[in-house]
């Protein structure tokens, strides 16, 4: 049995949890639950703190977790553990801040005091740049250090900012590190139903990213109207009872379908529908 670990509270496991249950697997319905057996798709989930994810499955005590990089790279098991795939979940960035003028770049931080929750990835990173900073290790609220002067600066993940700009700072610097939701495994373990997940994972990232959109357009226009809608590898097109008609179905990205909708009628595409895409194969 797959034995799979997902993050047990906050928007990261509500957001994970969504997407394997539109990939067909069960998921717990009480959030006071920390293990659930999926016997139908031989899966047994484990709901863990995300910070503790990746050292149960770099240890090989779990198969696969779903966690962020960011928390990957920090826990210090991405020795043992490594990134399968790209999740689009949670996307954020680690990065410098400190109140507004303060500093402009990296290099200021020099002789500083830097207060984060990802004591083991800024290490990492001031090493690689040549600063020398002391690094002031908390559990979260970050954003305070500063105003009850524990630190001059902090690094922190950010998503939109706006918490930071209500504590009156703002980032700074290049991001440190890039970061979203990731499935991770043990190197060099390829589990059985690993791959059915991947491929289940992967259908639910291209129906979240495309739609179906069907169109009828005057015959002598069809190959104007596919060159717009050529789909992943051809479109569907299939002759109307008005043999001077014909109806096309592509996959198209979602956030081009307006466009594409304006360019179809703009040429004489007409009955023009979308409709969601809730699981693919590719």
């Amino acid at each position: 049995m797959l034995r799979i670990a997902v993050p047990n509270k906050g928007a990261l496991s509500e957001a994970a949890q969504k997407m394997l249950t539109e990939s067909g697997y069960r998921q717990r319905r009480d959030n006071r639950e920390l293990v659930m057996e999926d016997h139908e798709n031989g899966v047994e989930f484990f709901y863990l703190r995300p910070r503790d994810i990746a050292v149960y499955v770099g240890k090989g005590i779990l198969d696969i977790g779903i966690t962020g990089r960011d928390l990957l790279m920090d826990s210090g098991a991405n020795v043992d553990a490594e990134e399968i795939m790209q999740l689009g979940l949670g996307v954020s960035s680690f990065r410098f801040a400190a109140p507004v003028g303060s500093f402009t770049n990296a290099q200021e931080l020099n002789g500083k005091r830097i207060a984060t929750s990802y004591d083991n990835l800024l290490r990492e990173y001031l090493t690689q740049e040549g600063i020398t900073a002391s690094v002031v290790r908390l559990d979260g609220a970050v954003e305070s250090s500063v105003r009850l002067g524990v630190a001059d600066a902090i690094a922190d993940v950010v998503e939109t900012g706006n918490t930071l700009r209500a504590a009156g700072m703002e980032v700074f610097g290049d991001p440190i590190l890039r970061s979203e939701a990731v499935l991770i495994g043990r190197r060099g373990h390829q589990p059985a139903g690993l791959e059915v997940l991947k491929r289940r994972l992967q259908g639910v990232l291209v129906a979240r990213r495309y739609v179906m959109l069907d169109y009828d357009v005057p015959t002598e226009l069809v190959e104007q109207a596919t060159a717009l809608t050529p789909g992943l590898e051809s479109p569907t097109i299939s002759p109307l009872h008005d043999s001077k008609w014909m109806a096309v179905r592509a996959m198209v990205r979602q956030q081009e379908t307006n466009r594409i909708m304006d360019d179809l009628y703009d040429i004489g595409a007409r009955a023009i529908l979308v409709s969601q895409i809730h699981a693919c194969r590719i």
